[in-house]
């Protein structure tokens, strides 16, 4: 069954190429041009986002590493599949981590993130956010991302509700509009990041680097900001109540 099925898949991505001018090389990735897809075409692309999205579960990492890479590529040529194809990477996120509760939260041990969802996260961070719906936000809320490198990833209104991104990389991210009520984001790097009208009511941000950070309007309720490096970041607008500082701030 398993030979039948990516016999189909390299058969599917034959015709694509067939029907491909000229040919682009992507390794990993999936070649075709929509101009010349004739209905034989689109029965290849409906099988092959098939099968990507199969193999998304598939025990070799290299399997769904290429997965990862085909789905960036479909989105990428298929602007009226781009939102469906972020949304499966976001679930793909979803089912491979942990979910995390505030106590788990701080009785985990420190685990680096694994290879395929840093990838997927990094796809999703560069994605073509003309091709957002509107109305619509990447649910990436209660997820384990510690450690993860979302350096300048376009995280725009996403929901991060109670995430785990402590220790992470997200120095020059664009979370502005973001939900991060909750989120544990003790030790992380957002020297830059634009956080403006970011929900970060309840957030763990102590020990974080701040420096830089556009913070305006955004809700700092309840926040821990205890040990945080808040030099030249912008707070004009935020709102700092019940805020924790460290002594003397």
């Amino acid at each position: 069954m398993l030979t039948a099925i990516i016999n189909a898949y390299y058969s599917a991505k034959r015709q694509l190429i067939t029907n491909q001018v000229p040919i682009i090389n992507i390794i990993p990735g999936i070649v075709f041009n929509k101009e010349k897809l004739q209905n034989n075409s689109h029965q290849a692309l409906k099988q092959c986002l098939r099968v990507a999205i199969e193999d998304l579960n598939n025990p070799k990492i290299d399997n769904r590493l290429a997965a990862i890479y085909d789905l960036e590529r479909l989105a990428h040529s298929y602007p009226e599949h781009h939102w469906k194809i972020m949304e499966i990477l976001t679930n793909f996120v979803r089912n491979h981590t942990l979910s995390v509760s505030q106590e788990e939260v701080k009785s985990q041990p420190s685990l680096t993130i694994c290879t395929d969802i840093q990838v997927a996260l990094t796809v999703i961070g560069r994605r073509d956010v003309q091709q957002d719906l509107e109305n619509e936000q990447l649910d990436l809320s209660h997820n384990n991302l510690r450690g993860a490198n979302l350096n300048e990833a376009n995280l725009e209104l996403t929901n991060l509700y109670q995430v785990n991104l402590s220790g992470a990389n997200l120095s020059g991210a664009n979370l502005s509009g973001a939900i991060l009520s909750a989120a544990n984001l003790s030790g992380a790097n957002l020297s830059g990041a634009n956080l403006s009208g970011a929900i970060l009511s309840a957030a763990n941000l102590s020990e974080a680097n701040l420096s830089g950070a556009n913070l305006h309007r955004a809700s700092l309720y309840l926040a821990n900001l205890h040990g945080a490096n808040l030099n030249n970041a912008i707070l004009d607008g935020a709102n700092l109540r019940e805020a924790k500082f460290s002594t003397g701030s």
